[in-house]
């Protein structure tokens, strides 16, 4: 029998559990399919606030409640709010699962949103953004998704702005709330020393109280913009993104791109790792990533470095996005296959992780990926394929570029001079 299992409640939960027989830990997260894109102009950084007021006191419980009884039992409990969902997760051992989701659908369901405590916790989220704001290395991708898909909610940063946090009326987060805080819109994960019919048992009882609704309107895709933005502060280092749009998260070519951004950027043995920091010394930390949405997506580059190198890091940037175009030795992309999946296997071993692994499979595919599937599909990737790829997505013609410190736009390599904007 499958450790994994499946069961959509009567009022449209679904449940989806993973046994992990070896394990004495279990993980609960609770998935709210509802992210800072789902966000009017108004309302930026809403779905964030609400996130830190769930755990503020419910009819039940104070806020202390709250915390002593998850620590009580050595238990964590949190959350984090991402462009396309909210979770809220607990993390307890195996016996204590009932009180997880307890205390997960109490919060969910029961939260009070007492005034004053939404006054407290603005000022709390405020200061959060004055730190990211004060924080170049962290500013530099919000304002890279915000150049890259300008005018989308997706290029918005998801904590919003001290303008639209401090304008929140109670009655406009009790509103988004019920808008988008129902039963049709969340996906419940379990993953540990756990029975499937145990686990939903407790959720239906637990659960009974969430609203019914039908789920909202879905948002349109974005369309991303190309060109140079330089933000002028006086920092010692440059802080720079380059990066290009890419695939959606379920694309059928994902795994290429996976590939790509490896060897590009994704760790030690990375050929951007190698030609700028270890080979010259121009940066202490450059990498890349993907950004993966269900309708779109991007592979940014990330460095910091000094104003001198700034240029010969735009310039080497651009020319390892030249050389894959031209071609990936098959033993790069042998050695780009197994760090993939070793990675991902060693990140699977705990309750966590194999929670969330449910819940994003489930959001962009609809389904459990099994772990076979992915290995298989890393290996059917052939060095002709990726190159393909690799031309096709690394084009200079199709890069947006975000750099915060003290730049002009002489600084820059002549091919990028003239799309600053």
């Amino acid at each position: 029998m499958s450790r994994i299992r499946k069961t959509l409640l009567k009022n449209g939960i679904k449940v989806i559990t993973e046994h992990m027989p070896d394990v004495e830990s279990t993980s609960v997260g609770v998935w709210v399919k509802n992210g800072s894109r789902d966000e009017s102009p108004r309302e930026r950084g809403i779905t964030h606030f609400i996130e830190h007021l769930l755990f503020k006191g419910t009819s039940k419980r104070t806020a202390q409640d709250i915390a002593s009884e998850i620590e009580s039992v050595g238990g964590v409990l949190n959350a984090f709010t991402g462009r396309e969902y909210t979770c809220f997760y607990a993390k307890v051992l195996n016996k204590d699962v009932p009180l997880a989701i307890d205390l997960l659908s109490d919060i969910l369901i029961n939260s009070t949103f007492d005034p004053l405590e939404i006054e407290k916790e603005r000022m709390v989220v405020l200061q959060e953004i004055k730190m990211v704001d004060d924080t170049p290395d962290d500013l530099v991708h919000d304002l890279f998704a915000s150049s890259l898909w300008k005018g989308h909610p997706l290029g918005s940063p998801v904590l919003g702005s001290a303008r639209t946090v401090g304008s929140f009326g109670r009655e406009d987060i009790i509103a988004y709330y019920r808008r988008h805080y129902h039963s049709k819109n969340v996906v419940i994960t379990v993953a540990g020393g756990i029975r499937h019919g145990n686990v939903v048992k407790l959720i239906r009882s637990m659960f009974a109280g969430i609203e019914e609704r039908n789920p909202s309107v879905a948002t349109t895709a974005p369309v991303p913009l190309k060109g140079v933005k330089l933000v002028r502060r006086g920092l010692e280092q440059i802080h720079l993104c380059m990066g290009v749009p890419a695939f959606y998260q379920a694309h059928p070519e994902r795994y290429r791109l996976y590939l790509l951004n490896t060897i590009l950027g994704g760790g030690m043995s990375s050929r951007l790792f190698q030609e700028i920091r270890e080979k010259r010394g121009l940066a202490y930390s450059v990498y890349s990533y993907l950004s993966l949405m269900r309708d779109a997506g991007s592979l940014v580059v990330y460095a910091g470095t000094s104003r001198e190198d700034f240029k010969r890091v735009t310039n080497l940037v651009i020319r390892e996005m030249k050389r894959m175009r031209q071609g990936i030795s098959s033993e790069e992309i042998r050695r780009a296959k197994e760090q993939l999946k070793g990675g991902m296997l060693l990140g699977l071993e705990t309750s966590d992780s194999r929670m969330m692994k449910l819940a994003r499979d489930e959001i962009y595919f609809g389904r459990t990926v099994p772990v076979k599937e992915i290995v298989e599909d890393i290996d059917s990737v052939r060095p002709r394929e990726l190159s393909e790829t690799a031309s096709r997505i690394l084009l200079p013609g199709r890069m947006t570029m975000v750099a915060i410190g003290r730049v002009k736009k002489d600084d820059l390599p002549a091919a990028l001079r003239r799309k600053v904007v």
